[in-house]
């Protein structure tokens, strides 16, 4: 897409996961790009989805309906509107990667490797990587695999009950003090246990990001797909 005399590639953002975080994303996008004007931001084709079935009555309750095939058809209709990469601000919804790949020919950018390549930077061979994440994160080990592949030591919050809490109060309420205190707190026993270097594995918790142990190298795996949008919007204008 060509805007001005710059040329872009447009990005489709699987959105809704929860609606804030989605914005935020986009909030993040802008601030990245160093624009003078309007058309040199990044142009996006966004569904903002509050309807996709919650991940996590599916996969801690086991109750809920299955979002692969809702997320599969946002990712079709993102395509067919002229995306050319697709990108979801959402760390637990990753769990149904396969599903959206299987469903497009364009590419997912994918929040977890991306995430697990900048821990690797941080961390080093060995390093152990806290994970503030939802508890379905866990369950499902969405982590896990790839950052053992790449020699690190996945470390989770051990109250999964509070973490769980904070989610819940977030997508009700947005953000406050009590989930800044909490989340906090669960950073604070990360690094307690060795993890200096932890990420910020929910988009709910990217509202309050700078909650976090002050003594904690923290990421937050929403700002790695920001970047990863970006340098794949722009790559034709180095070609």
């Amino acid at each position: 897409m060509v805007q001005g005399d710059k040329l872009f590639r447009r990005v489709g953002v699987l959105g809704g996961m929860g609606p804030e975080a989605t914005v935020l994303l986009m909030q993040r996008l802008i601030a990245a790009v160093p624009a003078t004007d309007d058309a040199d931001h990044i142009p996006l084709i966004v569904d903002q989805n509050p309807q996709v079935p919650s991940r996590l009555r599916r996969l801690i309750d086991g109750t809920g309906d299955d979002p692969g095939p809702v997320l599969a058809a946002m990712a079709q209709r993102l395509q067919a509107a002229g995306a050319l990469a697709l990108a979801m601000p959402c760390n637990t919804a990753h769990h149904y990667a396969p599903a959206i790949r299987a469903a497009v020919s364009i590419p997912l950018l994918d929040m977890v490797a991306l995430s697990v390549m900048h821990a690797q930077g941080l961390a080093g061979p060995g390093g152990k990587v806290g994970i503030l994440a939802s508890p379905a994160v866990r369950q499902i080990g969405l982590f896990d695999a790839a950052l053992v592949a790449a020699g690190l030591v996945p470390l989770y919050a051990e109250e999964d009950a509070a973490m769980l809490a904070i989610i819940r109060r977030i997508k009700a309420g947005g953000p406050d003090d009590t989930s800044r205190a909490e989340l906090r707190a669960e950073s604070s026993g990360l690094l307690a246990r060795g993890a200096i270097v932890q990420m910020i594995g929910c988009t709910e918790f990217s509202l309050i990001a700078g909650a976090t142990d002050p003594g904690a190298q923290a990421f937050d795996t929403l700002d790695c797909l920001v970047q990863a949008i970006l340098t794949f919007a722009t790559a034709e204008q180095a070609a």
